[in-house]
């Protein structure tokens, strides 16, 4: 498992626990004395992790937030849905593989799932551009909403991007036009819609597929109008300030629910979703079935308005 310069020390107690549980093969004196130092370091590795986490500082949550072992939304498809169909292709230039997008059963019932997909793997991670987003992915994205709009289906969107692509041939294709596009059709579906931040949520390739009658983050996750480095760039001119700049951003889980940016936050386990994927899916799966509960009992009116007055609302001051 890949760490963070901080969970050193957690790791290198994990390591021990794995090579003393190789060395245990029955009921000898031995293995006997291996379980007792292997139950201490166990007892040692939950103490260090609730104290590691305990005061994280946000540049360190935002290093979670961006953990390579963190979870995507491929990841996740598996955990919370049965039978997912993968749709291709935005039917005018070419298939996005940033984006994931199709239909799927959640407790039964048929949903459409759309979100940025990472990448694990080098060659995964160039083929889907880190996550970062062409238009044709968001035109991908908008016929899967239109078309779960015209079969009454909730929309279902998780969000993982440090941004939209800023490259020339996105440019060229309208990138600007495509994340407007986007916005524009989900501030109008007819359906239940609810967004999840599940690791980074950056600039307008994030809020291209966020706006939700409910928003959902996962407690280590970031959503900002722009990455720290990239702020730092702008305001001193040096991209290494970016701990400097997350400080400002109020980019964490618990500012965005303080500030009505996100209804929800989703907890997770202990030293992040990265160390029990399960459990983390678990936590998600549960809030998602209480919010499309709530929203099922709106009309079709009173879902778009209830998702424009939510907008509508963010950044007033009293």
């Amino acid at each position: 498992m890949a760490h963070l310069d901080f969970e050193a020390p957690l790791v290198e107690l994990e390591e021990r626990i794995a090579a003393l549980k190789a060395l245990t093969d029955g009921a000898t004196p031995e293995a006997e004395a291996i379980d007792i130092e292997i139950e201490t370091l166990q007892a040692q590795v939950e103490d260090l992790q609730r104290k590691l986490y305990a005061d994280l500082d946000v540049w360190k949550k935002v290093q979670l937030s961006r953990h390579p072992d963190r979870p995507y939304l491929g990841d996740y498809i598996p955990l919370l849905f049965e039978g997912f169909v993968e749709l291709h292709g935005d039917r005018v230039f070419s298939d996005d593989p940033a984006i994931i997008s199709g239909f799927a059963r959640f407790e039964g019932e048929i949903v459409a799932v759309i979100g940025h997909q990472k990448g694990r793997t080098a060659k995964d991670k160039a083929r889907r551009n880190f996550g970062m987003a062409h238009p044709e992915g968001y035109r991908k994205a908008i016929r899967v909403m239109e078309l779960a709009e015209q079969a009454r289906r909730p929309v279902l969107t998780f969000i993982d991007t440090p941004g939209a692509y800023p490259g020339l041939g996105a440019e060229e294709r309208g990138q600007a036009e495509a994340i407007g596009r986007s916005i524009e059709v989900m501030s109008g579906l007819r359906v239940p819609v609810i967004s999840t931040v599940l690791g980074e949520g950056g600039s307008g390739g994030a809020l291209a597929i966020g706006v939700a009658n409910r928003v959902l983050m996962f407690e280590y996750a970031t959503y900002s109008v722009i990455t720290p480095e990239g702020c730092a760039s702008i305001l001193w001119r040096d991209g290494t300030r970016g701990a400097q700049a997350a400080e400002q951003l109020r980019l964490l889980a618990h500012d965005a629910k303080r500030l009505g940016v996100v209804d929800e936050v989703v907890p997770e386990p202990a030293g992040g979703a990265h160390r029990k994927p399960e459990t983390a899916a678990g936590s998600l799966g549960e809030l998602l079935r209480r919010h499309l509960g709530a929203l099922r009992d709106l009309s079709e009116d009173e879902l778009v308005a209830q998702r424009y007055q939510r907008f509508r609302a963010l950044g007033t001051w009293r």
